[in-house]
């Protein structure tokens, strides 16, 4: 008897013995690294791209990080930073990517053997005799083999979404900085357009004042009152609106800063110079510098990876498990040797019958592979359209600066003139609110394409991928 207990002890070791063999054969399998698999499958989806920015005369030259300090405005910057702290919506970004990174974490723990301790006592016995009582433990330790890299699959695919995770929280900062500097350029624009329209209110209203005092003199006519007063009520509405869209202007960058909307932050009384030029690189470098492609493309190297790990699990596998453990109605007794008992155990087991649920497994997460390459591909498309649509936006603005500030030198020349006639008696008072009227409005035009002109050097950046900082 003794004999054949020894033999089954030597045919359960050496089974186990091969299965772990098998094993480790098997983890020469493991999942690989599709990195590069699915940056092929997205350029190829993109196709060709030009040698350079279309239909532009640009800087070329390296992209270049730090737009917020060539803007050279303390308040800005510091208002950025202050966003970029408090700003909630970041924080939820933030938030999400250490969800990710758990995620991650949990799933390389997957590749790791797992140790477990049980312990327990009972009390029980027959009613006629005297109640025993008992103590037990035990340790169990596990692994499952990666034997066709399932695990590591499922390990990269999380690592991947982690990292796709951390680039867009990047562009998460650089858009917040944008549009931080945005809303501060519209906030100082909205501020110069309410002074603008407080003062042609205060000329239209001395106008006709004037025009009231000629009525009285018989030097105007009941016409010319009526027509002051009409361009006095126009003047008195736009002022209106102009101070409600100050008291927007202010509560936007103050939500974006994290602020309560109270419309009291003040901003600068005037707006930065915008730069020249802006060195833009090449359309083939988008790719791997904005972080937004960079998420993408993690994206879809994660889906490759997630369809590994989905064709691995209709695979035989294989497990490995024991545990060291006794029981004994004295608890000094429990870990004597004498009443340790162990055990080792190998299993293979393999998927006959599942109703096709690990096909359909494998045909999502196909159909999941093949919308990440088609959504990186979008993004990028939209990427490049955001650098060509601000390169020839900042063309146009250009040229329409020159018109407009010529226009407002046309109209300044005009009142100058004007109020050489109105002295010599050669014009109405209400002939030089008219062209006065134009001088205001050019002025409002000019300082709204300065606007735009920060703000598309703004886009500009944030669409070539540079920084702030």
């Amino acid at each position: 008897m003794l004999q054949l207990n020894n033999n089954k002890k030597a045919i359960r070791t050496a089974v186990i013995l091969g299965l772990t063999s098998l094993a480790l054969a098997g983890c020469g399998s493991t999942g690989q690294d599709n990195s590069a698999a699915a940056k092929t499958a997205v350029t190829q989806k993109v196709g060709e791209l030009p040698a350079q920015w279309t239909g532009i005369q640009q800087r070329l030259g390296t992209v270049e990080a730090g737009w917020l300090a060539q803007l050279n405005d303390d308040l800005l910057t510091r208002l950025v930073n202050e966003a970029l702290q408090n700003n909630l919506n970041l924080q939820a970004a933030a938030a999400s990517v250490n969800a990710s990174r758990a995620l991650a974490d949990q799933a390389a723990s997957a590749l790791s053997p797992q140790l477990g301790l049980s312990a327990g006592a009972s009390d029980g016995g027959a009613l006629e005799s005297r109640s025993r009582g008992g103590f037990n433990a035990a340790l169990q330790a596990s692994w499952e083999v990666d034997l066709w890299g399932k695990i590591e699959a499922g390990t990269l695919a999380a690592q991947e979404s982690l990292a796709a995770a951390e680039a867009e929280y990047v562009f998460s900062q650089y858009s917040l900085a944008a549009g931080v500097a945005r809303a501060y350029f519209v906030a100082i624009e909205a501020q110069q357009q309410l002074a603008i329209a407080q003062q042609t209110y205060d000329a239209i209203e001395q106008t006709t004042k004037i025009v009231g005092v000629q009525f009285n003199n018989g030097v105007a006519s009941q016409q010319d009152v009526s027509l002051s007063n009409a361009e006095l009520a126009s003047a008195d509405d736009a002022l209106i609106t102009a101070r409600g869209a100050q008291r927007d202007a202010t509560r936007a960058l103050e939500l974006l800063l994290g602020r309560y909307p109270s419309a009291e932050l003040s901003v600068a009384k005037s707006l930065p110079s915008a730069p020249t030029s802006v060195p833009v690189g090449l359309p083939s470098e988008l790719l791997e510098r904005r972080p937004d492609l960079i998420a993408a493309e993690r994206q879809v190297a994660a889906a490759f990876n997630s369809l590994d790990q989905a064709k691995a699990a209709k695979l035989p596998s294989l497990s490995l498990s024991s545990n060291i453990g006794g029981s004994s109605n004295d608890l000094s007794r429990l870990l004597n040797p004498a009443n340790l008992a162990w055990q080792a155990l190998g299993s293979i087991a393999a998927p006959l019958i599942d109703g096709g649920r690990l096909d359909a497994a494998v045909d999502s997460a196909t159909a999941d592979q093949t919308a990440a390459i088609a959504s990186y591909a979008q993004t990028a498309l939209e990427a490049f359209a955001d650098v060509e649509t601000a390169l020839d936006q900042g063309s146009i603005l250009s040229q329409r600066q020159v018109a407009l500030k010529r226009s407002l030198s046309e109209a300044e020349n005009a009142l100058r003139i004007a109020n050489l006639q109105f002295d010599e008696g050669e014009i109405a008072l209400l002939d030089v609110l008219q062209i006065q009227q134009r001088v205001f409005s050019a002025r409002r035009n000019v300082l709204s394409i300065d606007r735009a002109q920060l703000s598309q050097f703004v886009d500009l950046n944030l669409a070539l991928g540079g920084s702030w900082q």
